[in-house]
C-alpha cells in the first residue's frame, strides 16, 4: 500500500532498530482517512477467506480492524489486555509477554462474541515478535473459531513474528513491510506487493 509507506517515510519515526513511531497517524493520533483506505484494502486482500468476523487487539489495532470490518460489512471483536470485574463472565484468557512494554499481561476475550464455527480475520497494528498474534489466536481456536488470516498494518519482517506465523500455516498479509530499521533509516521490501 504506497498511501501507508509514503506515511510511514515522511511522518514515522525509527528511534532504533527496534522502534518505529508512528504516533501521529496510526496509534495516537488517528489518521481516519488512511484507515479507511487500511479497511478497503484488507478487506480485498481476504474477500476470498470466508470472513465471518473480525478481531483485534486494544488499543492500537481497534482503528483499522474497525475500518476493515465497516468495508466487509462483519462485527468487530476487541481483546482486551487489562484485568476488569465485568469480563469475568464466560471468558478465555491466555498470557502474552509485551515486548514493548517488557511486561506480561492477560488477553482476555468473552466466548459469546467469537462462536464455534466462525471464521476469524485478526487485524493488527504492527506485527514483530508474534506474541500478540499468537496469544489472539489461542484465544480463537479456545473458542472454537478457525483463524482466516492476519493482516498487519506494518510488519518488522526482521524480526521472527512473521516467518513464525507463516510456518505454523497462517496466512499473514503485512500491508508495509519493513525489512530493516535503524536510527532514521527504514527500508521497505520491495516484493510485498505494495
Amino acid at each position: 500500500m504506497e498511501e501507508l509507506r509514503r506515511r510511514i517515510l515522511q511522518d514515522g519515526r525509527a528511534i532504533n532498530e527496534q522502534v518505529l513511531l508512528v504516533d501521529s497517524f496510526l496509534n495516537h493520533q488517528v489518521d481516519v482517512k488512511l484507515m479507511q483506505e487500511i479497511g478497503a484494502c484488507f478487506a480485498a486482500r481476504f474477500a476470498d477467506a470466508g470472513v465471518t468476523r473480525v478481531v483485534t487487539v486494544e488499543s492500537s489495532g481497534i482503528a483499522p480492524a474497525a475500518m476493515t470490518a465497516l468495508d466487509m460489512g462483519l462485527p468487530m471483536v476487541i481483546l482486551k489486555k487489562s484485568a476488569s470485574m465485568i469480563l469475568s463472565d464466560d471468558t478465555v484468557q491466555t498470557e502474552v509477554f509485551s515486548f514493548t512494554k517488557n511486561a506480561p499481561y492477560q488477553l482476555t476475550l468473552k466466548r459469546r462474541f467469537v462462536h464455534p464455527g466462525d471464521r476469524v480475520l485478526l487485524i493488527d497494528d504492527f506485527l514483530a515478535n508474534g506474541a500478540a498474534a499468537f496469544g489472539a489466536i489461542r484465544l480463537i481456536e479456545r473458542c472454537g473459531a478457525e483463524v482466516a488470516g492476519i493482516g498487519t498494518v506494518i510488519c518488522k519482517a526482521f524480526q521472527p513474528g512473521l516467518a513464525r506465523l507463516r510456518e505454523a500455516g497462517y496466512r499473514v498479509e503485512p500491508l508495509a513491510e519493513i525489512t530493516r530499521m535503524d536510527e532514521g533509516v527504514i527500508e521497505f521490501a520491495d516484493d510485498n506487493g505494495v
